[in-house]
Formats: C-alpha cells, sequence, structure tokens
C-alpha cells in the first residue's frame, strides 16, 4: 500500500493551503493519506478553531476576504472546513490531532469537528502512518 504521511504545524489560512492541497492530490496518488496537525495547527480540527482561521504574521495585514478571492479565482473552495469535508469525502484522507498539542492548545475530543479521526500521540503516528508511509512531508 502506497501512503503519504504529512505533519502540519501552522495554523494560519495561507500556510495550511498548500499542505491540504497536496493532501488531496495525495487522494489520488496514494492508497492512504495521514496527517497529523501538531502545535497551534491542532486547532484547525476544532469546530472554534477552523472558523477563527486568519492569515500568518507574515501577512496579517492582507484582509483574508482577498486571499479567499484568489484562491476561489483558482477554483478552490474557500472555506477550510468544506476543504476538510472534500478531503474526508475521497475516503482516502485521515486527520489526527496530537495529543500533546491538544492538551496544551486546549482542544479536546468533543471540540473536533466530525471530519477528524481522533486525537493521537505523536509516537503511534510517527510509528505507524509516518514510518511505514512511501512520502512524509512537514509543513
Amino acid at each position: 500500500m502506497k501512503s503519504l504521511a504529512m505533519v502540519v504545524r501552522q495554523d494560519a489560512y495561507d500556510l495550511v493551503l498548500t499542505p491540504l492541497a497536496f493532501a488531496y492530490l495525495g487522494a489520488s496518488v496514494y492508497d492512504e493519506v495521514n496527517i497529523l496537525f501538531v502545535n497551534w495547527a491542532v486547532r484547525l480540527l476544532s469546530k472554534q478553531g477552523v472558523e477563527a482561521v486568519k492569515p500568518s504574521a507574515d501577512h496579517a495585514g492582507t484582509p483574508i476576504e482577498m486571499i479567499e478571492e484568489r484562491v476561489a479565482a483558482a477554483g478552490l473552495p474557500t472555506d477550510l472546513h468544506e476543504i476538510f469535508k472534500a478531503l474526508k469525502e475521497t475516503g482516502k484522507v485521515h486527520l489526527y490531532g496530537c495529543s500533546l498539542a491538544a492538551e496544551i492548545f486546549g482542544v479536546s475530543e468533543k471540540d473536533l469537528i466530525p471530519e477528524a479521526d481522533g486525537i493521537v500521540g505523536a509516537t503511534w503516528f510517527l510509528t505507524e502512518k509516518a514510518e511505514p508511509a512511501s512520502v512524509f512531508m512537514q509543513y
């Protein structure tokens, strides 16, 4: 089985678009795509976090609406929750929150969006998903 494993550590709108696009593309190439959200990124798997997403500090003066307009013009969904839904609809993408990050940044299982596969230990992800993966990426 060919698989793609990814670790995403940033929660800014403009910085998470690339790994999510690669995850979607990966679903057409690989049998399975597994993503671990660590640090602040774990918040993206929560209902509150996915709704509060903002541009990165490097682009803080850029209105998110302008970025969304350009994303839409490229033919992509602009809402992160809609992107997560599209990823799950492939049947191949699994979204995990890091348990340590979840503890630090206040995300519990009950806070997760329905598309999230749960909160897991980083060691489990590394040994069960990343180590056997055909390709590993980090953002």
